[in-house]
């Protein structure tokens, strides 16, 4: 059973959203608070996996709380719920920044019949708490060898040595603060375009974008439908639209769509990859970080049938390791590196001689 405690000052909300998880045969809601400082106290007296934390309460808000249950409570999950505003978004990456695993938002005009939010919340929890599989078995083991001591060893794709036309990265579950660290060690390399899927509603990924062009220094806005490809810019998926490139009189141009969700996403990691595969061919560097599901791992195949190359964050640097894993069960990374590396390992990579 996976253990959750649900806070958030509304009696109502408590109410459904702890009825909404109650009905997984998996998940037990073995407490409720009004507030930050009734769920610490609480926190004190029961083992709990995940706590369900909402933004603004009286006596002590989420953000606070967050910090505490960090401190004291270092094997507990957090994911943050709040109403989708500016405000909040904020806050919800500021809170990922300081050690919540995760966020949701509200759906509009509350949570009565929100499919959506309850399936969202369920698949976010059981993959938070999941016990991280073991990276898939893709080359054999000496049948001699004790089962325990015999390291997991993933077949890679031998390393292309040419400089590439484009950076395609996809993350998920733990992508803002992966993305963070990732743009700060790029500072003033990788001359190249950079495309990026991030799973977020379309606020979050405007606030994403300003942060990092902040961190990274370098222009990176939401996509916009006909925007060129420019070098040294980056465009972000806009929530709710799956972002591909494709050709305007000879050049590479963004182009937005609300197509079905894939992998029950939009943006989508996959129509992102398959297009720029179509598009730039072997000139792909793709790079898959942390996150749940298996969004790119059909791109990444895509990446390299057309010549391209890729490599994953690895199992240990990863909040959660579906998409990551997934991507590299295909036997066709490159790499599979720890999140410090990703970036050092790219700007070598971008920077080959032709």
């Amino acid at each position: 059973m996976i253990r959750v405690m649900v806070v958030d000052d509304s009696a109502i909300v408590r109410g459904l959203i702890s009825k909404q998880l109650s009905s997984d045969p998996r998940i037990e809601v073995v407490a409720t608070a009004s507030n930050g400082e009734v769920a610490l106290m609480q926190l004190r007296h029961r083992p709990v996996d995940v706590v369900v934390l909402d933004i603004e309460m009286p006596v002590m808000d989420g953000l606070t709380a967050l910090g505490h249950i960090v401190a004291d409570h270092p094997d507990v999950r957090v994911v943050m719920a709040s109403t989708l505003t500016r405000r909040n978004a904020e806050i919800s990456l500021k809170a990922l920044q300081l050690g919540a695993s995760d966020y949701i938002p509200k759906p509009d005009g509350g949570l009565t019949g929100a499919d959506d939010f309850r399936r969202d919340l369920l698949a976010k929890i059981k993959a938070l708490v999941a016990r991280s599989p073991r990276p898939p078995r893709l080359a054999p083991v000496a049948a001699s060898a004790p089962m325990a001591a015999e390291p997991v060893r993933l077949r890679m794709a031998p390393a292309i040595k040419h400089r590439p036309a484009v950076l395609a990265i996809g993350s998920s579950t733990g992508g803002p603060p992966a993305l963070m660290k990732l743009f700060e060690s790029l500072r003033g390399a990788v001359e190249q375009p950079i495309l990026l899927t991030q799973h977020m509603p379309a606020t979050f990924t405007a606030l994403l974008a300003e942060q990092l062009t902040r961190v990274g220094d370098r222009p990176c806005a939401e996509a916009r439908d006909g925007d060129y490809v420019r070098p040294g810019h980056c465009y972000v998926a806009p929530g709710g639209w799956h972002m591909v490139v494709d050709r305007h009189e000879g050049a590479a141009v963004i182009r937005l769509n609300q197509e079905p969700p894939e992998n029950y996403c939009r943006p989508a990691v996959d129509p992102m990859l398959r297009s720029a595969a179509r598009i730039y061919g072997s000139g792909v560097m793709a790079a898959i970080l942390t996150g749940m599901g298996a969004d790119g791992a059909k791109g990444c195949e895509a990446v390299a049938h057309a010549g391209g190359r890729f490599i994953v964050q690895d199992e240990a640097s990863s909040v959660v390791w579906g998409m990551p894993g997934a991507a590299a069960a295909t036997g066709l990374a490159e790499q599979v590196l720890p999140i410090d590396d990703v970036g050092p390992w790219l700007r070598r990579a971008t920077g080959v001689a032709a």
